[in-house]
């Protein structure tokens, strides 16, 4: 799955060449935003993800599903 969504300031995810390519980020992190879809899609719950990358924000998590469902 390719995922492309309109980023704003605020947004939990950003992208930018000089992380990882420019592939989306969260903010802060280099966990691709791709991953938590990936684990979500594994059945894994957003707790569980957070488990497995300490580094991203449970509140960032949440919001970026909400985005990426927004956008589907």
């Amino acid at each position: 799955m390719i995922l492309t969504m309109v980023m704003l300031d605020h947004s939990p995810v950003h992208s930018d060449p000089e992380v990882l390519g420019g592939t989306l980020v969260f903010r802060g992190t280099r966990v691709p935003a791709q991953a938590l879809l990936d684990y979500i899609q594994d059945g894994y719950s957003v707790e569980e993800f957070i488990e497995f990358f300490p580094s991203v924000k449970k509140s960032d998590a949440e919001e970026f599903l909400k985005l990426a469902h927004a956008e589907a």
